[in-house]
């Protein structure tokens, strides 16, 4: 791999932790405190949906977080040749 595809491969690996990243503050800070008093006006299964993103969706999403930047990165290997 020369230096213009390190670079671009790089480049494309920091694009996707920091969109991942940006999500992740989105749903902690977003859903878990910044935006509590309206999601508490919905329920899932009799819990108000502010304290259930605090409880049991943030985690739920940080999992999904990870499924998905490995099945990215693994994307990218593939189309800079990096993969194993």
């Amino acid at each position: 791999m020369d230096k213009a595809q390190a670079d671009a491969y790089w480049k494309e690996n920091i694009r996707t932790i920091l969109s991942l990243l940006a999500v992740w503050l989105l749903v902690s800070l977003g859903a878990g405190v910044i935006f509590i008093h309206e999601l508490n006006e919905f329920e899932v299964s009799g819990v108000k949906l502010g304290f259930w993103f605090g409880q049991q969706g943030a985690m739920v999403i940080f999992v999904l977080l990870i499924f998905i930047y490995v099945y990215r990165m693994g994307q990218i290997d593939k189309k800079y040749g990096v993969d194993e």
